[in-house]
């Protein structure tokens, strides 16, 4: 009996040992990712991350302003528009005068709102023309107007920016609402400090202006450091502050395996290794990072160095950490929205699985042959 026990405890060990490849693991091998027969039929272009491929894959992730944004002037903020609110006061140089009360020489009509055709209406002066009008246009026609019937009048019109000159700021900022344009919030920088700020991380946050069919984007750090892109505003601008929500999957032979939300809007490859925990000692295969993407036919001309490429080839990308200058070139390889990056297992590992499952199982029959020895009476 206890020959029949050592002969199928040995066709189990060779059966473990045979079906090693079958044992689990966190996904394929480097040979297994690179064989010609794992390609699918559309073609996967394996590329070797150098100083070159770094340069030629980049993409600019800061989006701009149209020029016509850029090019903007800074709008006049004593123009009077329909919406806005005047205020006008009289002084008239007679005791029982046209608009002042008894005993007195003074009248302020105050909050005259500007109507929609861009007019106002002024008691004895009746309705006159202020939109598209300075104060000291408008000043000077109600004085005008009134010269004829009251001697000398003396006429003082202010200005207070109503719906006419607005804009609208939403999103992560300290106070969302409807702000209007005055002399100290004519760019986009004062206007959002004029709002409390952006709440939300600068380093992924995008400031979007809508203007009429247009709009353009810009990241909030790009923003503060770069004054050319702190655009004049327009009436009836519409500002959006939101945090961009990039994300890269990180698989195979490192410490997490999870989407990994980017910690800022230019990430390369080392320090998205770094940002995901970093390869796992025990099993990562230092020759063996990929970085899965489809490019543009843009990209893929200048990788491939060809012309015509068409957009959305499948690239697998891959980086060999113990080449000289392998740590340079992963600082210098860009890490884009939605890519995957796998890392393969060492070969050894695969072994060592095999040794496990091995000496489980010849524990685990030795085990068997001691009871068999047991019940033999031995």
């Amino acid at each position: 009996m206890i020959a029949s026990f050592s002969k199928a405890l040995v066709a189990v060990a060779s059966v473990a040992m045979l079906s090693a490849c079958d044992l689990p693991r966190p996904g394929p091998n480097f040979e297994e990712v690179t064989a010609p027969e794992a390609q699918t039929s559309e073609g996967v272009n394996l590329v070797l991350i150098s100083q070159s491929v770094a340069k030629a894959s980049r993409q600019s992730i800061s989006p701009g302003f149209h020029a016509s944004f850029l090019n903007a002037s800074s709008p006049a903020t004593d123009i009077i528009r329909p919406g806005d609110k005047l205020t006008i006061t009289v002084w008239e140089n007679v005791d029982n005068g046209l608009l002042a009360t008894l005993g007195q020489k003074v009248t302020t009509l105050a909050d005259i709102e500007v109507d929609q055709s861009g007019r106002i209406f002024v008691p004895y002066a009746g309705r006159i023309e202020a939109a598209g009008r300075s104060p000291e246009q408008l000043r000077q026609q109600i004085t005008r107007q009134l010269n004829d019937q009251t001697p000398d009048p003396q006429v003082e019109v202010r200005r207070l920016a109503g719906d006419g000159a607005t804009i609208n700021l939403i999103g992560d900022v300290g106070g969302q609402g409807v702000y209007a344009i005055t002399p100290s919030t004519r760019k986009l920088t004062s206007m959002i400090a004029s709002a409390g700020g952006i709440t939300a991380d600068p380093q992924l946050s995008k400031v979007t202006v809508r203007r009429g069919k247009q709009s353009g984007a810009v990241y909030a750090s790009d923003l503060y450091r770069n004054p050319d892109m702190d655009i004049a505003l327009r009436p009836g601008d519409t500002i959006v502050v939101d945090e961009d929500e990039p994300i890269f999957m990180v698989l195979g032979a490192t410490t997490t395996q999870a989407l990994v939300p980017f910690p800022k809007a230019d990430l390369t490859l080392l320090e998205a290794l770094a940002e995901a925990g970093g390869l796992d000692s025990r099993t990562a295969d230092p020759k063996g990072i990929f970085v899965f993407r489809r490019e543009s036919g843009a990209v893929a001309d200048r990788v491939l160095n060809t012309s015509g490429a068409r957009a959305g080839m499948a690239f697998a990308y891959i980086l060999d950490l113990t080449q000289p200058g392998g740590f340079f070139m992963a600082d210098e390889f860009q890490v884009r929205d939605g890519d995957t990056i796998y890392i393969t297992e060492a070969e050894f590992v695969g072994w060592a699985r095999v040794i496990e499952a091995t000496a489980s199982t010849l524990n685990f029959g030795t085990t068997l042959v001691n009871a068999a020895d047991v019940l033999n009476g031995n």
